[in-house]
């Protein structure tokens, strides 16, 4: 009768160390997926509609900003500082460069660039009765700083509020859309 309570008791302790070890498996790898691989990401507001909307849910790229870097038009994901949420934005103006706003139309030290992205319809819709989509301004970025502005620029708190960007700010790019389901993939 004790060996059968001995061997009852060691099916009982495998089983629970079998249950143990895969929560501290499923734990690590969540751990490393979400910390050095894809970030998992919630849309708040408006400042990136059309492209993003309010809600929307699923992963950014971390590993893709140490290996391709950040490039113009990315779609990052930044931490302002350490006490503040996460925000999504898309990079406008590179390290060194000059980014100035006039009449709504972007230049890069100077150089007129389309801005592809933007959605026409809600660009003319916003200024068709003559207000500017981006106010102007005009702003020399030093080394390592990056100009980061929402699609949505009349409903975005972005550079132009928060300054510019540092690498160490940037904590992953491109943002896929999981869900809702209507916005599935979408996204850069």
């Amino acid at each position: 009768m004790y060996y059968n309570n001995f061997m009852d008791m060691k099916k009982i302790f495998k089983e629970l160390f079998s249950y143990v070890k895969i929560i501290v498996i499923t734990w690590v790898s969540i751990y490393i997926f979400t910390n050095f691989l894809f970030r998992p990401v919630i849309v708040e507001g408006r400042s990136m509609y059309p492209t993003l909307h309010d809600k929307d849910m699923g992963f950014s790229n971390i590993i893709g900003v140490k290996l391709d870097g950040i490039k113009r038009f990315d779609i990052v994901v930044i931490k302002p500082n350490a006490s503040s949420d996460l925000i999504v934005k898309r990079v406008i103006g590179l390290p060194g460069e000059t980014v100035e706003y006039r009449n709504d139309k972007l230049y890069i030290d100077g150089e007129y660039l389309a801005e592809f992205f933007l959605d026409n319809e809600y660009f003319f819709e916003y200024t068709a009765d003559g207000k500017l989509f981006t106010i102007d301004f005009k702003y020399s970025l030093k080394e390592g700083e990056y100009y980061c502005l929402g699609d949505n620029r009349p409903r975005s708190s972005d550079s132009r509020v928060i300054g510019p960007i540092k690498i160490s700010q940037i904590v992953s790019k491109s943002v896929i859309i999981l869900y809702p389901f209507s916005d599935f993939l979408k996204g850069k």
